[in-house]
């Protein structure tokens, strides 16, 4: 059984009333309904101690899945430096929609992350352009969304490894949605749907994405790699 845990700031949900109108739960309560169904789930929070990302939880933490957005600047550093080392040592990162703009995102990119945005209530069309991706199983030619806000390029990222997802958007404006990485031993996608008033989370094949997202970035069963002065394999002969 794969071990999740998802991380949430949970303060959309907390200052607005149309935010826990849309997810009386909490977005992270709502991520954890579905995911639950296959995996080993938990959630953690900003105003936990620690933020909830304790050295102990994060050990029992095969995937994290983040969503941040009004409150990244609170996220204390040695938790973000605790958190890429275990990326980095093999623990899955996804990050979802405004996450992009997390100290943990930022920093495992080394860009600034910057983007255009706009909230007018339009269409999204998330088309898959690499559908024999495993994170794209299951998934049609595309996804429809009603609503969301929209982001645009350019996106100030690396190249993706892969880009799985490029959204469309009703006012023309496209952009990068599904990207993944790998930093160290350890998987990194991040996913861009998701605006707190919308009920994005709630559709199956946003919820399969993120299920798919999971399966794919557990830790792989690696040894550890040996680092530091080494003794030669062969006998070196004088020269």
């Amino acid at each position: 059984m794969i071990n999740v845990t998802i991380w949430n700031e949970n303060r959309h949900e907390q200052k607005s009333a149309v935010v826990r109108e849309v997810y009386p739960e909490g977005i992270h309560g709502s991520i954890k309904s579905f995911l639950k169904e296959d995996f080993q789930v938990r959630t953690a929070t900003l105003d936990e101690q620690e933020h909830g990302l304790t050295n102990e939880v994060l050990d029992q933490t095969d995937v994290l899945v983040w969503w941040g957005h009004i409150a990244h600047h609170e996220v204390e550093n040695e938790i973000v430096e605790r958190v890429k080392n275990r990326v980095l040592n093999g623990m899955g990162l996804i990050v979802l929609h405004s996450g992009h703009f997390s100290k943990i995102f930022k920093t495992l990119m080394g860009t600034t992350c910057d983007l255009k945005w706009r909230e007018a209530d339009e269409k999204e069309r998330l088309w898959v352009i690499d559908p024999s991706h495993p994170i794209a199983e299951g998934i049609g030619e595309f996804i429809e969304l009603e609503k969301e806000e929209m982001y645009g390029e350019h996106f100030d990222i690396p190249a993706p490894d892969q880009l799985i997802f490029m959204s469309w958007f009703e006012g023309g404006e496209v952009f990068r949605s599904g990207c993944t990485y790998q930093r160290g031993k350890g998987k990194v996608f991040y996913f861009r749907p998701g605006h707190e008033t919308y009920p994005t989370y709630y559709h199956k094949d946003i919820q399969q994405v993120i299920r798919n997202a999971v399966r794919w970035a557990e830790p792989t069963k690696l040894p550890k790699p040996i680092y530091g002065n080494a003794k030669p394999l062969e006998e070196i002969k004088p020269k």
